[in-house]
């Protein structure tokens, strides 16, 4: 009898092949073992084996397979039936699902790229013949290519050589390797807590008259205190008081002067240092946690609906410390890791070793390290906090998933397939494995309100901020009628300069957010009107000042800042509009005194840039931070008082059925950054439309109000969460023949589903890349099969490639393109 097995290979073809092997090894593979496999002419791929059988293919004859490369599957049978349901669910393939799922050190192929372990130092002994002949080759190249190695062997297949290289550490796959950020610690210094009485005082300065130096380091200190709320940095009392750090050194050594570093844990200890009181709930926490509990009863997913900074972190831990002593495996997904170090390091003072971290900025030894550390139910693995390609990692016995800040569209994959949304996968994939899910975020999205609400979800409300600080007061300012009274500086109203001045002076700090990077937008000709566009893109360029340059933020597109007008060559050359840049140029002008940042896309390109700049706003050497969307993922910071929103309507007005509702949660959420402590924050929302609905709705924080009317929106005009909705992107190079492919497919579209396809429309900006693009909307009806309308829409999918014409333009299905 022949025996068969049917391999997903990291290729996007619809079918699975099938690949002949011998009865020995069909005793000894199994579902979910890696083997490599020949494809095509000349190629070799690292496979997942999906099923063994004995039916032979009809239309081909099977290939043998070149090697089997685990001794025990990496996969196990849950996830190959999650990857099933997001292949079938956003209409992708399985190929598709399982290079988005593995660590790439995991899937090795003919086209690899290898490179030396430069971080660690190789004992040469410990390798193998052939496996000296790659490290070797490596000393004189600094990448190879898997058939490269084959060559340099004299071998067909290099795989295991590799493979047991990787393992050795000797080797690298693709990536860089990523060390763990550091915060550069600063030195404070303050006064002994022996000396706090005023008797003690007293006998300290007189005790100091006989050294002078000293006794005047001690008072330029109480100076420096009484001017300012920050912590004294060591540095900064040298230079007040005139003093050596010798004499700094020698206070410090009498015990009269202490000396201590602020680092970036975000866990205050009180007292000795002990965390149970970090781990107290309050009352309103406490009957969360309970209600949580309660609903779980009878739903397997909840809602958390919680004001910004009321602790839903707290609730978190609590649910988490339950999982773990039921032997439980917990997923914390969060939508940005990089903004998330804070979290890490308090689970991390919780749950100490427990807890494991993944996500692509970690190399990929450290990824494949947590894959197996998830797989074997390792101790270190139990607490995995990830971005969103965490969902893939193989669980054994997963309990628990929280998804923090729910609403968050970084959850959304857009490309490359599979399109999908780790929300709803991550749902799927508790429902697997019998566990239960919680959503939190302070602006829920409407779907899940929407679900909440018709009883599909539980719904757990928070609605005081811990130790019942009061939420940020809101203002709304008009600057169309402060421009009318001549009352703005630059971009500044009256109102923010007031504000700010006033929170900088009490020794607070601040944040702007304008969600725009960049200097201008816009950059114009005062004579003829001529604004530089980009070669590639339908968009003009942007205008940054700090290289002195203009960009496309599209397709990355960089050319020299012009002096003259291209077209006329006029020197009137005006910018328009504001981004970060702009604004941090201003504010400088403004506050001359005070340190100012700005965090964006520009300055956090670097390996740390976002902990850079969270943990310089922590230890209080930034006043003023100048941010965009990133300023609003959850960050705590103890020390900012007042919010300035520099425009507001800029996000309003965004041709997007979504505009409304992520306009209310941005906003929202950046205002939660501003009083996190006993005192009271304060928002400034610039305006020209301050009688905004959406505006008057963040000023009241009535998140009700937002989601009545933006769900009479929905119902009204047929979109989520009421009907469902799948787009399909149509691009080529060529606008012809996309214009023709698109009016086809809508066609076709329309014969099937009516009126209930919208386009094709081009999109706001209608080229990226040198690609045109013409978008199409089906909606799907609450009574409408969607298992069938993504079988006619593959259907027609498959006609439209099998026309000549049409074969060169790509086509992108996006279900749930939110």
């Amino acid at each position: 009898m022949q025996h068969f097995i049917d391999v997903i290979i990291p290729v996007p073809l619809q079918k699975l092949f099938t690949y002949s092997i011998t009865a020995a090894e069909s005793n000894f593979l199994k579902v979910g073992m890696r083997v490599s496999v020949p494809f095509g002419k000349s190629k070799i791929y690292t496979g997942i084996v999906y099923k063994i059988h004995s039916e032979a293919p009809e239309v081909y004859e099977a290939k043998d397979i070149h090697q089997i490369l685990d001794d025990t599957p990496i996969i196990n049978e849950q996830q190959l039936r999650l990857w099933q349901w997001i292949a079938s669910y956003y209409m992708c393939t399985l190929g598709d699902v399982m290079r988005a799922a593995l660590p790439s050190a995991f899937i090795l192929e003919s086209e690899t790229i290898i490179s030396k372990n430069t971080q660690k130092k190789i004992d040469e002994s410990i390798l193998k013949d052939d496996e000296f002949l790659v490290f070797d080759a490596l000393q004189f190249q600094s990448s190879l290519k898997i058939h490269d190695i084959s060559n340099i062997l004299g071998i067909k297949n290099a795989l295991p050589i590799i493979k047991r290289l990787i393992e050795k550490e000797v080797i690298l796959v693709e990536e860089e390797v990523y060390e763990k950020y550091k915060p550069k610690l600063v030195r404070y210094v303050r006064l002994h807590n022996s000396y706090t009485s005023e008797v003690d005082l007293h006998q300290l300065l007189d005790d100091l008259s006989r050294a002078p130096k000293q006794h005047k380091v001690i008072m330029t200190l109480f100076s420096l205190s009484a001017s300012t709320k920050k912590p004294i940095k060591v540095a900064d009392l040298t230079k007040a008081s005139e003093a050596s750090s010798s004499i700094i050194k020698a206070l410090i050594d009498k015990g009269i002067l202490e000396e201590y570093y602020i680092q970036t844990d975000r866990v205050e200890y009180e007292g000795d240092g002990n965390n149970e009181y970090t781990k107290r709930l309050n009352e309103y926490q406490d009957a969360a946690l309970t209600e949580i509990k309660e609903a779980f009863k009878t739903q397997s997913v909840v809602l958390l609906h919680g004001v910004t900074s009321s602790g839903k972190t707290e609730v978190y831990v609590k649910l988490i410390e339950e999982a773990l002593s039921r032997d439980e495996q917990v997923l914390y997904l969060l939508p940005e890791i990089a903004l998330t170090t804070q979290l890490i390091t308090r689970l991390q003072n919780y749950f100490g070793e427990q807890v494991s971290v993944f996500h692509s900025k970690y190399s990929t030894h450290e990824r494949a390290e947590v894959w197996n550390n998830v797989l074997n139910n390792s101790h270190k693995a139990q607490v995995v906090l990830g971005a969103r390609s965490s969902i893939f990692l193989p669980f054994n016995n997963l309990g628990l998933i929280i998804v923090d800040e729910e609403h968050e569209q970084s959850f959304k994959q857009f490309d490359p397939a599979p399109r999908y949304h780790a929300r709803d996968t991550a749902i799927v994939l508790a429902h697997l494995y019998q566990a239960k899910t919680l959503l939190g975020s302070a602006t829920p999205s409407l779907e899940s309100y929407f679900n909440a609400k018709q009883h599909k979800y539980g719904l757990v409300e928070i609605t005081k901020r811990y130790n019942n600080v009061l939420m940020p007061d809101m203002e709304l300012v008009d600057i169309k009628d402060k421009h009318k009274r001549k009352k703005m500086k630059g971009h500044f109203s009256d109102r923010l300069i007031e504000e700010m001045t006033d929170a900088l002076s009490e020794g607070f700090q601040v944040i702007l957010f304008q969600n725009r990077r960049g200097f201008s937008p816009i950059v114009e000709c005062n004579t003829c009107g001529h604004s530089p566009q980009c070669p590639n893109c339908d968009v003009s360029l942007t205008y940054h000042r700090y290289k002195n340059q203009l960009r496309c933020h599209y397709c990355g597109y960089v050319m020299a800042m012009q002096d003259n007008c291209m077209a006329c060559g006029s020197p009137e050359i005006d910018s328009k509009g504001f981004g970060t840049e702009q604004i941090e140029t201003e504010v400088k002008n403004l506050f001359p005194d005070y340190k100012v940042a700005r965090m964006d896309l520009d300055t956090t390109r670097g390996k740390y840039g976002y902990e850079k700049i969270i943990s310089a706003l922590e230890q209080q050497e930034i006043d003023i931070l100048v941010g965009t969307q990133m300023l609003t993922k959850g960050l705590d910071f103890r020390n900012v008082k007042l919010v300035g929103v520099m425009n507001a309507d800029n996000m309003l007005n965004f041709p997007d059925f979504r505009a409304h509702e992520r306009s209310f949660q941005l906003i929202l959420q950046v205002a939660g950054r501003a009083g996190r402590t006993d005192q009271r924050g304060k928002v400034l929302i610039q305006s020209y439309n301050p009688h905004h609905n959406i505006l008057q709705q963040v000023s009241t924080n009535d998140y009700l109000s937002m989601y009545n009317e933006q769900m009479d929106e929905r119902y009204n005009f047929k979109y989520p969460p009421i009907y469902k909705q799948i787009k399909i992107t149509l691009k080529h190079k060529d606008y012809l023949n996309v214009e023709n492919a698109s009016i086809w497919y809508a066609k076709s579209l329309r014969n099937a589903f009516g009126d209930y396809v919208l386009g094709p429309e081009s999109p706001p900006v209608a080229r990226i890349r040198n690609q045109f693009h013409k978008n199409i909307l089906v909606k799907i009806p609450k009574k409408q099969s969607l298992a069938k309308t993504k079988e006619a829409i593959t259907k027609i999918n498959n006609s439209f490639l099998s026309i000549k014409d049409f074969r060169s333009v790509k086509v992108v299905l996006n279900v749930d393109n939110f």
